[in-house]
């Protein structure tokens, strides 16, 4: 059963912690993607929800009218859609708020950067192509779409994204692919590069986080779905290892002749 909720909020621009990134708007609390890798769900600490992660939403239906007007705080300065949550996750399709605030947000010329696992990105083409600085990512974590269902039931299947990374760099937006998080033995990260190479304009990789309550979300989804890697999860983040910075070292090999790209490892 999915808990949904509007309430209004009394901010909805905020000082971002995100490296690259110096505001945030998330138009949402929780997402209905679903992912079991998900890191926002430490957010369920300031939300007061006894549910499962993935089993509720806050709509904030108030957050375009928080928009400000005639001001140039914003301009040259970074704003990111979202840090904890999907700007365009399936309710944005009924809600239409991460529609509005850029509407609002045009007049005011931040910097505008998008980041989504959804297909949906392409319905604000039109309100994108009005900001003079604007990037949309799609995430990506593996190609293969079965896998897809398992970690991110409802996201965009992967053949939607990258159809929208295609149409995206067609109507002159910038875009980037970030892959992550790299699911170890799982994330072909070498095929997403392959396959997205000509829609982006750089990569950004990001490595698994299994702090907090997601190791336990990660350790019961390998139990059911990939048992015989669940020891080599273990060993690679419960004992000392060198995983993470051969891949780090595969990854810059890969990517220096054909990319740009950019690592963030750092759980």
């Amino acid at each position: 059963m999915i808990n949904l909720r509007e309430k209004k909020v009394r901010t909805i621009i905020t000082k971002s912690k995100l490296p690259g990134a110096d505001y945030t708007i998330n138009p949402y609390t929780g997402c209905l993607h679903n992912c079991v890798y998900c890191y926002a769900r430490f957010m369920k600490k300031f939300t007061n929800h006894l549910e499962c992660w993935g089993s509720f939403v806050d709509i904030k239906i108030n957050a375009p009218d928080l928009i400000p007007q005639n001001t140039a705080k914003y301009q040259g300065k970074v704003i990111f859609l979202s840090s904890v949550t999907d700007a365009y996750q399936p309710l944005e399709r009924k809600y239409g708020l991460t529609r509005r605030i850029l509407q609002k947000l045009i007049p005011l010329q931040p910097n505008l950067c998008l980041q989504t696992k959804s297909d949906l990105v392409l319905r604000d083409i039109d309100l994108l192509k009005q900001f003079k600085n604007c990037e949309v990512g799609l995430t990506i974590t593996t190609v293969d779409d079965t896998l897809r269902k398992e970690i991110e039931p409802l996201a965009s299947p992967v053949s939607n994204r990258i159809m929208a990374l295609e149409k995206l760099q067609k109507a002159g937006i910038a875009t980037y692919v970030f892959i992550g998080p790299i699911l170890p033995f799982l994330t072909n990260w070498r095929k997403i590069v392959l396959k997205t190479k000509c829609f982006a304009k750089y990569f950004m990789f990001e490595n698994l986080n299994i702090h907090g309550t997601i190791w336990l979300s990660v350790k019961n989804w390998l139990k059911i779905k990939h048992p015989q890697l669940l020891k080599s999860y273990e060993q690679i983040y419960f004992t000392p290892n060198d995983y993470w910075q051969k891949e780090a070292r595969a990854i810059r090999n890969f990517c220096q002749p054909l990319v740009d790209y950019r690592i963030y490892f750092h759980h």
